[in-house]
């Protein structure tokens, strides 16, 4: 499988190290009045989805940037791959 990376073009997917759902980018705030159950949720109940999937990878064995990439968890198929910093930037805009 190879992953279209923003910086370095096309890299083989085993230089990679796969983490799981984009959404974990999006930590719940510790302060909040439900923070307990909003991290249970966070660490415990993810979802299992079939088809296109927003995914967090690690480039371990490359430039150690982390990549968001969309990918079809039936065909495998990547879709397409952006940084995850500028993924960050564009959620808190």
């Amino acid at each position: 499988m190879l992953i279209p990376h923003p910086l370095l073009g096309l890299r083989d997917s085993q230089e990679f190290t796969y983490l799981g759902d984009a959404n974990l980018m999006h930590r719940p705030d510790p302060a909040a009045e439900n923070a307990e159950a909003a991290f249970c949720e966070y660490v415990f109940l993810r979802d299992n989805p079939a088809g296109v999937h927003r995914e967090l990878w690690f480039h371990e064995q490359g430039d150690r940037s982390w990549l968001v990439v969309t990918r079809d968890t039936t065909t495998h198929e990547i879709l397409g791959a952006e940084l995850a910093s500028d993924v960050k930037l564009g959620a808190a805009q």
